[in-house]
C-alpha cells in the first residue's frame, strides 16, 4: 500500500535549507492501522503530506497505492488524492456554511462526483456514525465530536483505499475523541482500508496496530 525508499523534503529559510523529513525506508501494507509519532519538528506532517501527495520529496521513492507520487505533477497527484485517499484534518476544515451533508457531498466532488448516488452514499455514512439527525445542521450547530464524526464521513465518502489523519483528537476531549477514532478504525478495519495517523499523543496511538517513531532514528523506521 506505501513503500518509501531514501525520501528526504526541505524547506528554504532565506539562504539556509532546512531539512524537514526524511526517511530511508518505510513500507505500510494493506488494511494497516499505523500511527507516526515523534516530537514536533521531526517531520510527522510533511511526511503525512508526502503520502498524501500534497507535497512531493526533494529526492527518493514516494510509491502510494500502487502509483509513485514522487514522478507525478500536482494535477495528477491531486486527481490520486480525491480518488484513493481519505482525510481527516487537526482542525476538521470543514465549511460553516455548508450542512453536515453538504459538507460530506464536497469531499465526493474530488472523487466519484456529487450526483445522486453521492448524496445517498453521503447520508448513509452519516447515519452510520449517529448523524441520522443532523444531516441539515451546520458545524456551528454540533458539538465537536460530532463535526469530527462528519469530518470522518467526508474522508470515507469516494471509499478511499487509504485514510490519512494528522493529529485527529488535537482539538477534543479524550474521551469523546477516543470514542469517534475507535469508530473510525472499526469502519476502516471493516472496509479493508489502510489507516495512517500523525499524533503526539501516546493514548492514540496505542489504538493502532503499529507505532513508527520518527523522533527516536530521524530516517530509519522503528516499530514498537
Amino acid at each position: 500500500m506505501i513503500r518509501l525508499r531514501s525520501v528526504k523534503k526541505s524547506y528554504r529559510q532565506g539562504a539556509t535549507s532546512v531539512l524537514a523529513c526524511a526517511v530511508d525506508q518505510l513500507d505500510i501494507a494493506k488494511a494497516e492501522q499505523v500511527a507516526l509519532v515523534g516530537r514536533s519538528g521531526t517531520g510527522k506532517t510533511t511526511l503525512l503530506h508526502m503520502l498524501a501527495g500534497i507535497l512531493r520529496p526533494d529526492s527518493g521513492e514516494v510509491e502510494v497505492v500502487g502509483q509513485r507520487l514522487d514522478q507525478m505533477g500536482e494535477s495528477a497527484r491531486d486527481r490520486h488524492r480525491g480518488r484513493h485517499i481519505g482525510m481527516v484534518y487537526q482542525t476538521f476544515n470543514l465549511l460553516q456554511p455548508f450542512t453536515a451533508l453538504e459538507n460530506v457531498l464536497l469531499g465526493a466532488l474530488f472523487g466519484r462526483g456529487a450526483g445522486g448516488d453521492a448524496k445517498h452514499r453521503a447520508a448513509e455514512l452519516l447515519s452510520k456514525v449517529g448523524l441520522g439527525d443532523r444531516l441539515h445542521h451546520r458545524p456551528s450547530e454540533m458539538s465537536v465530536g460530532q463535526v469530527q464524526r462528519v469530518a470522518i464521513c467526508r474522508a470515507l465518502i469516494n471509499d478511499p483505499e487509504l485514510i490519512l489523519m494528522d493529529e485527529p483528537l488535537g482539538n477534543q476531549d479524550r474521551s469523546t475523541g477516543g470514542q469517534v477514532l475507535d469508530l473510525l478504525l472499526q469502519m476502516a478495519s471493516d472496509g479493508g482500508k489502510t489507516v495512517v495517523m500523525v499524533t503526539h499523543d501516546p493514548e492514540s496511538a496505542t489504538r493502532m496496530q503499529r507505532t513508527v517513531d520518527l523522533a527516536t532514528l530521524r530516517g530509519v523506521e522503528v516499530v514498537a
